[in-house]
């Protein structure tokens, strides 16, 4: 049994680009928590600020993700990117709604107890265990490359003048994402499982969400305070956040 939580926030934004989906819920405002039995999925998408309809094409994305029957990670690759030819046809014949694009980082839950995820773009996975927390998905994003290549310092990331530069994502025109598919390792009871959108992850360090997580408090009210204080700290995006704990005591 998995214990979920969810929460999506326009913040200062005029309305949201975000959406979240938590089985076989899929909401892009408010929160959510709910006790689910695999299979299901859990994932936040984003739609890409600049172009047109990405709260649109954030939903869609989703509400196609959720149709994904059970599968392997090569079937689960070849699902996504036909979600993301889909919605790169949606946006060539609809009007109002060309180009719209989105990022995507998600979460299959399997009856044998696996977990699979799956990145395309910066939206963000990662895993807090024993007090610690850790980042499990990759940023596909030119801030990232230029990190790796030893180009910018690990602080530098964070203020860089292009770190909004991202790589193909959902529904691109221009070229096809990179799927990045991951099984995870085995989840031991307490293990907590974060989906965060980069409103997130843009105004806050991973030793502030963790020191968020670490309270004796709710895990709902975690996250509401996780986006209080990206709020305060000037978050100028809007703010999506899921959280899955792993307890089979439940």
């Amino acid at each position: 049994m998995y214990y979920c939580c969810g929460i999506t926030d326009k913040g200062i934004m005029p309305h949201n680009e975000d959406a979240v989906l938590l089985g076989d819920a899929l909401f892009d405002s408010g929160s959510i928590e709910i006790n689910l039995e695999a299979p299901f999925a859990a994932a936040v998408s984003d739609g890409v600020s600049g172009e047109n309809s990405g709260e649109v094409a954030a939903r869609l994305c989703l509400e196609m993700l959720r149709e994904i029957p059970p599968c392997s990670e090569e079937k689960l690759r070849s699902s996504v990117m036909d979600i993301h030819r889909r919605l790169a046809e949606l946006g060539r014949n609809s009007d109002g709604n060309e180009n719209m694009q989105t990022t995507l980082c998600g979460l299959f839950f399997g009856k044998d107890g696996s977990v699979v995820s799956v990145n395309v773009g910066d939206s963000r996975l990662y895993h807090f265990r024993s007090g610690k927390l850790r980042q499990l998905s990759r940023d596909q994003s030119l801030v990232q490359l230029l990190y790796e290549e030893g180009t910018i310092s690990h602080e530098e990331r964070r203020s860089h003048a292009r770190k909004n530069i991202i790589f193909p994502v959902m529904g691109s025109q221009r070229s096809e994402p990179v799927a990045d598919i991951q099984k995870l390792e085995e989840l031991e009871p307490g293990d907590l499982l974060l989906l965060c959108s980069d409103g997130l992850s843009d105004s806050s360090l991973s030793l502030d969400i963790q020191e968020i997580l670490e309270l004796p408090k709710s895990l709902m009210k975690r996250l509401e305070m996780l986006v209080e204080r990206s709020l305060q700290r000037g978050c100028k995006d809007n703010i999506s956040i899921v959280a899955i704990v792993y307890n089979n005591n439940i």
